[in-house]
C-alpha cells in the first residue's frame, strides 16, 4: 500500500511540475518540439526510473528522425505513453482522444506541444482532425497512433481501426510498426497498482504505403498488424 500511494502521488505531483515547465517552454516554441524534448521526454524518463521500469529497446536503426512517418504501436497500458516518450528518439505528435485534452493542466500542455486530438463521436470534427494531422505530417512532423483504439487486457493484439491507415494514405508517408511487450503487467487495465518489471520496445522496419488505396487498405492493415504480431510472438517466451 505504501508503494502504491507513493508512486501515484509522485506521478501526480511530478506531472504538475512538468506541465507548468512545459507551458513555460511553449512561450518560446512555435512547433512544440522543445516542449516534447525538454518537458515530455524527461517527464516520462523520470517516471519509468522511479517506478522501477526497465525498457529493452530494439530496432533503433529503423528510425530516421529527419523523415516524417506514422509510428503505429499496440496499446497495453497507460505506461505506453511514458515508454514511447522515453524510447522513441523522434519529435513526434501523439494522436489522442479528445477526452484527454479536457484534463486540467495536462490538456493545455498537450495542445501547446501540438499533439492532436480526435473527437470520435463527431464524424465531421474527426475528419477535420485527420486533415490537420495529414497537414502536420506533410510539413515534417511524425505522429504516433494506437490503431487498436483501446488498451488490451491480456497483452494480445486486438483488431485495428481504419483511421490511422486512412491518414497514412492521405499523407503519403511510411508506417513504422512498433511492438510493446509486457506493459500490461506493469499496470493492468483498470488498475492503479504499479508493478516493477521489464518491457520490450521493438521498432520494426518502415512499411511503404505506395500501391495502397482505400480499396485495398485492409491489405495494408494486415501487413502492419502481422509485423507487430511477429515481434510480440517471437518474444513471448523470452524471460524478462
Amino acid at each position: 500500500m505504501g508503494r502504491f500511494l507513493y508512486l501515484n502521488a509522485f506521478i501526480a505531483l511530478h506531472s504538475i511540475v512538468f506541465c507548468l515547465w512545459g507551458l513555460m517552454i511553449s512561450l518560446f516554441d512555435k512547433t512544440g518540439s522543445r516542449v516534447h524534448f525538454y518537458a515530455a521526454v524527461p517527464w516520462a524518463k523520470a517516471i519509468l526510473k522511479v517506478c522501477g521500469i526497465r525498457v529493452r529497446v530494439d530496432g533503433l536503426e529503423n528510425v530516421n528522425p529527419d523523415v516524417a512517418r506514422i509510428y503505429m504501436t499496440n496499446h497495453q497500458s497507460y505506461f505506453d505513453i511514458f515508454i514511447l516518450l522515453a524510447c522513441l528518439p523522434v519529435d513526434f505528435k501523439f494522436i489522442f482522444k479528445q477526452e484527454l485534452m479536457k484534463v486540467p493542466l495536462l490538456g493545455i500542455t498537450m495542445r501547446r506541444a501540438k499533439y492532436i486530438s480526435i473527437e470520435r463521436e463527431n464524424p465531421r470534427k474527426a475528419v477535420q482532425s485527420m486533415n490537420e494531422a495529414a497537414r502536420r505530417i506533410r510539413e515534417g512532423a511524425s505522429v504516433v497512433i494506437f490503431p487498436e483504439g483501446t488498451r488490451s487486457v491480456d497483452g494480445r493484439l486486438q483488431s485495428f481501426k481504419r483511421g490511422g491507415f486512412n491518414l497514412a494514405l492521405k499523407s503519403g508517408c511510411d508506417i513504422v510498426p512498433v511492438s510493446i511487450r509486457n506493459s500490461h503487467r506493469i499496470v493492468p487495465k483498470g488498475s492503479l497498482m504499479i508493478n516493477k518489471g521489464v518491457v520490450d520496445f521493438q521498432i520494426g522496419k518502415p512499411i511503404s504505403t505506395r500501391g495502397f488505396t482505400k480499396r485495398n487498405i485492409t491489405l495494408l492493415m494486415e501487413r502492419v498488424r502481422d509485423a507487430m504480431e511477429q515481434k510480440l510472438v517471437a518474444e513471448r517466451d523470452v524471460p524478462p
